[in-house]
């Protein structure tokens, strides 16, 4: 270990690289955020729910994180389905300290975070530099005790490295839960497709086994009516 009160002159340079090496092992304690007024997991998805209707709600609310000193919070919530229309571009919602942002937005960190996020790990159509295509409104708020905006007017909030990381980490986390939710979905819909073919035999395996086995039509019904219900037990709730 090196001593504490050593002059940085004294240093040689073995001893520098061990100390560059130690200083990101280190965990620092987060910064405090009583001066920050985030929205809130829960108040997010309510104003969602109040503002869209859609099949599929999701939040998140970022751990504090600091950028030049001053400590700062990144949420994020989407909303998908439902009304939406699905062959735009999503729609994106820019806060700011709970203050709607709608102007300058392709000069905005939140929006190169939507940009540079890959959205077809979640199930979206996305193409090269453009906010994904589907029914989906995505949600973004920064709250900081000084937002870094790009100009007076506070129309845009500025590209900062650390901001950047936390928005990507806060959209990742939604677009993770909505992957999840689509491929749910998915699974559903394909497993009610192969029913429905099933289905649709039932009747003509009654014929056949009445012919085979020389079964009456209450019997060859009573073998429909079985295969039916063993059919709908099968269905997922």
């Amino acid at each position: 270990g090196l001593n504490p009160e050593m002059k940085p002159r004294a240093l040689k340079v073995d001893q520098v690289e061990s100390l560059f090496r130690a200083i990101p092992k280190v965990k620092i304690m987060a910064p405090p955020t009583s001066s920050i007024v985030p929205i809130g997991e829960a108040l997010i998805l309510e104003g969602l729910k109040q503002a869209v209707k859609a099949d599929f709600y999701t939040s998140t609310t970022r751990p504090p994180a600091v950028y030049r000193g001053n400590p700062f919070i990144v949420e994020a919530g989407l909303a998908y389905g439902g009304d939406l229309p699905a062959e735009e571009l999503i729609d994106l919602w820019r806060f700011a300290n709970r203050v709607p942002l709608q102007y300058q937005q392709s000069a905005c960190a939140i929006t190169r975070g939507a940009l540079t996020t890959d959205w077809h790990n979640y199930g979206m159509q996305q193409s090269k530099g453009a906010l994904p295509l589907g029914p989906m409104v995505l949600f973004v708020h920064v709250a900081s005790v000084w937002v870094p905006f790009t100009s007076e007017s506070k129309e845009a909030v500025a590209s900062y490295p650390e901001i950047i990381r936390e928005l990507k980490l806060g959209l990742q986390e939604v677009g993770r839960r909505l992957g999840g939710f689509l491929r749910h979905r998915q699974r559903l819909a394909e497993a009610e497709k192969k029913r429905s073919y099933i289905e649709s035999y039932i009747p003509h395996i009654g014929i056949a086994l009445r012919e085979i086995l020389g079964l009456s039509k209450a019997e060859e019904e009573k073998v429909v009516k079985t295969l039916t219900e063993t059919l709908e037990k099968s269905r997922t709730p």
